[in-house]
């Protein structure tokens, strides 16, 4: 199956909502998700077709990034597309010069856990009942990023 690693753009939103529905207690609307159309953030659907099987966005600051959300279809998982979106967005943020990734995780949510350790996500900290539906907290994970030199 081919699969394309774009930009997110508007003709994604909706069906990136709908992974969103699948994926998370708490979705967010397609509205909110506009908000990885602005210039204060990014995001990156894997594409088949036109189809989203799976998307991840991040909040941009200077200097860093915050991963607010990855999602892949429970049908599409296990195929490596967490892994490219997340390599896609690490991409990113080094070509935009960024210090550092942060991110929140679920405690319970052990593949993802291990996804983001393996790209050198460590734990930061815990906040406590971070999530609701149901309640939980959330490790912090964060990823240094080697600033660019200008040679």
């Amino acid at each position: 199956m081919k699969v394309d690693i774009l930009q997110v753009a508007r003709e994604h939103l909706p069906g990136i909502a709908a992974l969103e529905t699948v994926c998370f207690s708490e979705p967010w609307s397609e509205n909110a998700l506009g908000l990885f159309l602005g210039d204060e953030a990014v995001a990156f659907a894997a594409v088949h077709g036109e189809t989203v099987l799976g998307y991840i966005g991040m909040l941009l600051a200077p200097g860093e990034g915050q991963i607010l959300n990855l999602a892949v279809l429970p049908e599409a998982r296990r195929q490596g597309l967490a892994r490219a979106l997340v390599a896609r967005l690490i991409e990113e943020a080094e070509r935009k010069n960024l210090a550092a990734l942060s991110l929140e995780v679920r405690v319970s949510n052990a593949p993802a856990i291990r996804l983001y350790q393996s790209f050198g996500f460590q734990i930061a900290g815990t906040r406590k009942h971070f999530y609701r539906r149901p309640t939980e907290d959330g490790l912090v994970m964060i990823k240094p990023l080697a600033p660019k030199s200008d040679v």
